[in-house]
């Protein structure tokens, strides 16, 4: 369920950012970058609209997975997607400035030790008037799911941390501030364009929590996710943050 909410979240609202950016221009063939693309669900679903996308990822097992994905398209799926293994913060070994006009990065800030070198990097490849889309985990509220799940020293350690936690497969990570991000995205000249929250009310739920068998069900458990993500207060204490910054237009 988590990762469905979250999949589902993040493409209903990139969709509405690319048609808010590009307008008329939307269904022209974009060339795309999703830098630590995992196992594919967002490069093939925008490859499936007809865009360039290129999955880029230093894991190979998750790009393995990319890459078994990709197999079970149509060929002309497969023939607008190119799957490379490696980091985000070395994007000039293969693409030269300006070389692509969106740019993802979902998932992967938070196991960095701080975004600044993988956003410069992704800043340096994204064409004027590009979108970059980020997804982190959102250090407004980092007391949340301990606090849901009853687990209230957690929860109070988190009030006072810097930021710093282990996640749910015990890996240690770390949370960015919508405020920083925002800070950061401007210096590079990719202002922040809009801002939406990932996963409100579902983020506590088990790891193997299923769906709901109704479809109506799970299409109002979709619906109020993505209403609470974007409307204040809710979306301030989302788990996840979608950030979406724009770059400047040349001249």
């Amino acid at each position: 369920m988590r990762t469905t909410v979250r999949q589902e979240l993040v493409a209903r609202q990139l969709d509405e950012q690319l048609t808010g950016h590009f307008g008329q221009d939307h269904g022209r063939q974009l060339r795309v970058l999703d830098s630590g693309c995992g196992q594919g669900t967002q490069a093939l679903r925008l490859a499936r609209a007809g865009h360039l996308v290129t999955g880029l990822d230093p894991d190979p097992v998750t790009l393995g997975a990319a890459q078994a994905a990709l197999a079970a398209e149509p060929p002309e799926v497969r023939a607008r997607v190119r799957l490379l293994g490696g980091d985000g913060r070395e994007c000039g070994r293969w693409f030269g400035p300006g070389s692509f006009d969106l740019v993802l990065c979902h998932g992967v800030l938070m196991y960095l030790p701080e975004p600044g070198p993988m956003l410069a990097s992704l800043a340096r490849v994204l064409a004027p008037g590009g979108l970059l889309s980020l997804l982190v985990r959102n250090g407004g509220a980092p007391a949340m799911r301990a606090g849901l799940t009853g687990d209230w020293r957690g929860a109070l350690q988190a009030f006072d941390g810097d930021g710093h936690y282990t996640n749910r497969l015990g890996l240690p990570a770390r949370a960015d501030r919508l405020d920083g991000l925002a800070t950061t995205l401007s210096g590079m000249d990719v202002p922040l364009r809009h801002w939406y929250g990932v996963r409100v009310f579902t983020d506590a739920t088990p790891d193997d929590a299923p769906l709901p068998a109704d479809g109506r069900q799970l299409a109002q458990l979709l619906d109020a996710e993505e209403r609470a993500g974007r409307e204040d207060p809710y979306r301030q204490v989302a788990a996840l943050l979608h950030v979406v910054g724009s770059r400047r237009a040349a001249g």
